[in-house]
């Protein structure tokens, strides 16, 4: 192999579960997963010092409107840089998105294979459940102090929103209302009734609990059924219909994860036994059409099939060959379109799964497919001959990263395609006018019930008017209309579209 060739030589996980006040700062968090990330290629500590590229995923509070006033560096990578002793020549802090650990990764062996990086690291973290217990009890934060004189960092990654404003005003800026319109129009289109499609959310997810209860680093290492999981109770209660509490990513966690990458020069020269090292053996990233109501419809991902096919490719397998599996898992819907579009039956005997996914292991902001790779490497060391793949998403199924790995080592040099060549095809396909202003008969082609604490919140419909323009709008917030909604298939339905009283939304009342 040529001495450039890109290798991930350690990886490291953290999840606290202290109390809030003595919780780790977030640069603690990152340097608490590199360390960790050291210790698994067999370094030392002093050995980070020779970092000369540095990647740290972006998190949750830096999001636009991400709304909690939590301290943390101004410059996470030159935060983490001090603290290990290290002076990268090349440090990026990411835009949001789900696909980040991935897509920094495709990015790093890229720059090791150029000769750009020897030694670089990825990592990320996310601390809202400290903060949010923080802020909630008025404990302060004066532990978390952090150095904001610091200049602003470089990003990488698409920095746009994932909603227009337009999209926003209606609620389509937040996932948990947007996952859901993906998986009513799934059911539809698959003609399940409410109830059998309910059971098979509970299938899906019941055996992601499994593996998160056998798993160190989960968040909620606890086995339920798919009863438990689709069943409304005090402890469970309705979200987003039809997602109960149990099938929802929890984002306030405090977790941290990272790998080390090199080149196999650098590797060596290091020490790092040969059975620590686990090779990028395909990649691919590119973006569905950007925003919501612009995707050709809401229950399928052409980036989600070019990526896994570009992998692939790349690699030089095919599926048949994939023996670990790690799909993007926020919601039910991330699993089920992921595995169409790969071509994955949902009970695939090889399971979807390596850490117990977003809602059990830990949907720790962004940085969720870092555990993902993290714990894909110690099952491909303990199964040397297999491939693993790992996908990962951003926004609202709108960006995906694919990774394909292997201890095996590579038979051709690492050659990334650009992203754009996918890119090209996915932005030429044809999609749906939108409208802002919808006026009189249309019909719904996807529908949401928003919960609170307390019940009842809103109603989300997108839908066509009579000349086929998209729109989105609430519905009333009538309670027995609210529950038709929940209690029949209402994709399809009809009703008369409008400006709603306040002038600010559109207003969709079912016939």
């Amino acid at each position: 192999m040529d001495d450039r060739t890109p290798v991930l030589i350690g990886a490291g996980q953290f999840t606290y579960r202290g109390e809030p006040q003595a919780s780790p700062a977030p640069t603690q968090l990152l340097k608490i997963a590199a360390l960790g990330a050291a210790q698994d290629a067999g370094l030392a500590e002093r050995d980070l010092a020779a970092i000369d590229s540095l990647a740290v995923v972006g998190f949750t509070v830096d999001a636009p409107g991400g709304g909690r006033a939590t301290p943390h560096s101004a410059n996470p990578p030159l935060s983490l840089a001090r603290a290990l002793g290290a002076t990268p020549a090349w440090s990026v802090y990411s835009h949001m998105g789900g696909n980040s650990p991935q897509q920094l990764i495709n990015v790093l062996c890229e720059r090791v294979s150029r000769g750009e990086t020897g030694l670089g690291l990825v990592v990320g973290c996310e601390f809202l459940g400290s903060a949010t217990k923080r802020l909630t009890k008025g404990l302060g934060f004066d532990d978390w102090a952090e150095d904001q004189s610091l200049p602003a960092p470089e990003r990488i990654g698409d920095h746009r929103p994932g909603a227009t404003p337009y999209e926003a005003r209606h609620g389509l800026g937040r996932p948990i209302n947007t996952y859901p319109l993906l998986e009513n129009a799934l059911r539809a289109r698959d003609g399940r009734s409410i109830a059998d499609h309910q059971q098979r959310l509970g299938e899906l997810f019941a055996p992601f609990t499994e593996v998160a209860a056998r798993n160190r680093d989960a968040w909620f290492p606890i086995a339920r059924t798919a009863e438990e999981l689709i069943t409304v109770t005090n402890r469970n209660r309705m979200v987003g219909f039809p997602y109960t509490k149990y099938l929802n990513a929890i984002m306030d966690v405090d977790q941290s994860a990272g790998v080390l990458v090199a080149s196999l020069a650098m590797a060596r020269e290091l020490g790092v036994p040969e059975d620590r090292l686990v090779y990028l053996h395909g990649c691919a990233d590119a973006a569905d059409l950007w925003y919501p109501l612009d995707r050709q419809n809401f229950h399928s991902s052409p980036a989600m099939r070019l990526t896994g096919a570009r992998a692939l490719e790349m690699a030089g397998i095919g599926l048949d060959q994939i023996g670990i599996i790690d799909l993007y898992s926020c919601f039910p819907v991330a699993v089920e379109i992921g595995a169409e579009e790969l071509g994955l039956a949902l009970d695939d005997p090889r399971g979807l799964t390596v850490t117990g996914g977003l809602p059990y292991a830990g949907g720790p902001g962004n940085n969720y497919a870092m555990h993902s790779i993290a714990v894909m490497m110690q099952r491909l060391r303990a199964a040397r001959d297999d491939y693993g793949l790992v996908t990962a998403n951003g926004w609202f199924l709108t960006k995906q990263s694919t990774g394909i790995y292997s201890c095996r080592p590579p038979k051709a040099p690492f050659e990334r395609e650009d992203p754009a060549i996918i890119q090209r095809q996915i932005d030429a396909l044809p999609h749906p006018v939108v409208t802002e202003s919808p006026q009189g008969r249309a019909v719904i082609e996807t529908y949401t019930v928003v919960h609170g604490r307390e019940g009842y919140l809103m109603g989300i419909v997108v839908g066509r008017d009579e000349a086929d323009r998209r729109f989105v709008a609430h519905t009333p917030t009538d309670p027995a209309v609210l529950a038709s909604l929940e209690a029949v298939e209402s994709v399809g339905r009809t009703g008369t579209v409008g400006p709603a009283p306040e002038g600010q939304r559109n207003l969709f009342v079912p016939d």
